[in-house]
């Protein structure tokens, strides 16, 4: 029995509110059970030097945890004046994941800059603010279009992400924290629309597992992702 009381292959309830900050051109705010992230999407008419006069535009993202996200006050960054590891693993798997579904030809010479703060966390953060940033992402291109800043379809395909893992010996689908700090195995997902992998990350923590296990994962995760994808379109429809 999940902790959760959850089937295997049941996620957690998730919502994605759009235009949840006045100010910004692309927003959400992202709840996978009492994970939640707030993602914004800001348009910039500038590129990183290195990439200008190559007639393409970039999307990056930055990611950050508020101190009171977790059980004890965490340390902001800012004061001890530099990004952990995990963060700055995590923000450029989020800027890859977007990246990844974008013709970013057809965005022009600008950037769009994808920040996913964590006001809550009980596990699978990222695939959270994965999954939010592509509605973020997505109102971004659409308040562009309105502007005629941009002619022809942007996003060629939905991202989105979830966590399974091996608890107690039986894989399952969207680990919560309680989960996620005794499994055996625990991976992210990242895919598209149709299917196709962006990245994978599995780790054993106790026993190595098989590529049946592994195997029995993915399928959990691509039935995850294919739910996710299912309520992206409900919330840009």
């Amino acid at each position: 029995m999940r902790p959760s009381r959850r089937a295997p292959d049941e996620l957690r309830a998730v919502s994605l509110e759009r235009g949840v900050v006045k100010y910004a051109e692309g927003s959400c705010l992202v709840k996978f059970g009492d994970t939640h992230v707030l993602v914004t999407a800001t348009l910039e008419e500038r590129l990183p030097p290195w990439l200008k006069g190559q007639g393409r535009g970039w999307v990056t993202a930055e990611y950050g945890m508020l101190p009171r996200a977790t059980l004890e006050r965490t340390r902001r960054e800012a004061s001890a004046g530099k990004q952990s590891g995990r963060t700055v693993e995590i923000q450029r798997l989020i800027g890859r994941s977007l990246r990844a579904t974008l013709d970013l030809e057809a965005l022009g010479e600008r950037q769009i800059t994808v920040d996913c703060d964590v006001l809550q966390a009980d596990g699978g953060t990222r695939t959270a603010s994965i999954t939010g940033a592509w509605v973020a992402l997505a109102d971004c291109i659409g308040w562009m279009k309105a502007r005629n800043m941009i002619k022809t379809n942007v996003l060629r395909d939905h991202v989105a992400a979830i966590s399974c893992g091996i608890y107690n010996g039986t894989p399952v689908l969207d680990l919560d924290y309680a989960e996620d700090s005794t499994a055996d195995t625990d991976a992210n997902f990242v895919m598209t629309g149709d299917g196709r992998i962006v990245e994978v990350q599995g780790t054993a923590e106790k026993t190595p597992f098989s590529q049946a296990e592994f195997l029995a994962l993915m399928a959990l995760a691509q039935k995850g992702v294919s739910k996710l994808v299912d309520l992206q379109k409900m919330a840009v429809a």
